[in-house]
């Protein structure tokens, strides 16, 4: 008894490699724009959790460098647990991490003064005597220079892709008013890319250059080049 086996014609598989080729080529950038769009919604979740960690760091008089009964804003690795509190000019507070944390453990991660979450970097700055930003030390804790009476009101943050186009379009800014503001970067790009540069806060959100200027926002445009509008 002879059987007769049956498969597929070369042609029958190269109409199904081209079905499998078009539906993907719908999906990958479908796939890609939501990717981006939960990117941009958890940097804007963080950013909001981060305005309440600072507001209860400060509240509770973690640190009080000058010892004048007001607390002060922090860094990522004082809040996550990751560095002492007295690591400030004057030393006054505790020797040892804040316990529990107020941050969760992903910002107990500094490296080179970024944290980075869900395809986001995230810096802190914090300011000196003139108000001028200080970025937070490369592995973690305030900066060289920040001073306590200025901390006691002043912080800010911002959020910006690791990889702008693939895992966000839009970079993020937040202070101390706890009303975040974004920007889609038309001329200023920020990202890992060496050509771009990482925000820096006198040139991309303030019109000057100190914590206390006006914000580059309400269809102004920042130094940075760039226009910046609140979240809504």
């Amino acid at each position: 008894m002879i059987r007769k086996e049956k498969g597929f014609t070369l042609i029958e598989l190269m109409i199904v490699i081209a079905i499998i080729a078009i539906i993907a080529a719908i999906a990958v950038p479908n796939l890609l724009s939501s990717r981006l769009a939960a990117n941009e919604s958890n940097a804007i979740a963080t950013l909001r959790n981060l305005v309440s960690a600072q507001a209860q760091f400060q509240s509770t008089g973690a640190v009080d460098d000058d010892l004048d009964g007001q607390g002060e804003y922090g860094s990522f690795g004082e809040m996550s647990g990751l560095t002492p509190l007295n690591t400030r000019a004057n030393g006054n507070g505790l020797a040892t991490p804040i316990d529990p944390p107020i941050l969760a453990s992903t910002f107990a991660t500094v490296t080179g003064s970024v944290v980075t979450k869900s395809g986001y970097n995230f810096v802190v700055y914090l300011p000196d005597i003139a108000a001028v930003p200080v970025l937070e030390a490369g592995a973690g804790g305030p900066g060289a220079g920040v001073d306590a009476d200025r901390c006691e009101n002043l912080w800010c943050a911002y959020a910006y892709p690791a990889d702008i186009g693939t895992t966000g379009n839009r970079a993020f800014f937040v202070n101390q008013r706890g009303e975040i503001f974004q920007t889609k970067m038309d001329a200023q790009q920020y990202d890992n890319d060496p050509a771009n540069i990482a925000p820096v806060p006198g040139t991309a959100i303030y019109t000057a250059g100190a914590m206390t200027d006006p914000l580059g926002v309400a269809g102004a445009v920042a130094n940075d080049g760039n226009t910046w509008t609140a979240v809504q």
